[in-house]
């Protein structure tokens, strides 16, 4: 089945800004509700051989997950990864774009977002042994709302403040 997501993203800046956001969404939806939080590592990476490191990581995968790595491997153009520890999970982000735009900004796009059992420093030397670089590291601690018929994150990100 395939999963759509649209994702829009804004500079709030301050705290104040993100409370007063969450207070105006609980006012229009009395149903509005924190459903998640975590902290998260994010580490982007550049360059690289992305069948290297589908070689590289695949023994990490079985079933479905094995099936969905293979496959963004095999039909992306462009790749964007990433490697990320959510709170005490690590995961391997693949993003692929599947037309002539980039991985970052493209119209048909597939996403591989799977936990793994290893550290996050392992499966960052796995990455590097493909022959990516890192190109950024960093951290956010993430609020996930219900809010309507939506998912709403609102971000404190290292450097420049909330996000929504």
């Amino acid at each position: 089945m395939s999963h759509f997501e649209v994702e829009i993203k804004s500079l709030l800046g301050e705290l104040e800004k993100a409370e007063d956001l969450k207070q105006k969404m609980c006012a229009l939806d009395p149903d509005c509700v924190c459903i998640a939080t975590n902290k998260q590592l994010n580490h982007y990476f550049t360059g690289g051989d992305i069948h290297k490191l589908y070689k590289n990581t695949e023994h990490l995968f079985d079933g479905e997950q094995h099936k969905k790595i293979e496959t963004i491997t095999k039909k992306g153009e462009t790749f964007s990864v990433r490697t990320r520890q959510r709170d005490d999970e690590v995961l391997l982000v693949i993003k692929a774009s599947m037309d002539e735009g980039t991985s970052e900004n493209t119209v048909a796009r597939m996403e591989f977002e799977e936990p793994v059992s290893i550290s996050l420093d392992e499966l960052d030397q796995l990455v590097l042994d493909s022959g990516y670089e890192y190109q950024a590291k960093w951290s956010r601690d993430r609020e996930e709302y219900k809010y309507k018929d939506t998912n709403v994150c609102i971000d404190r990100n290292a450097g420049y403040g909330y996000l929504v």
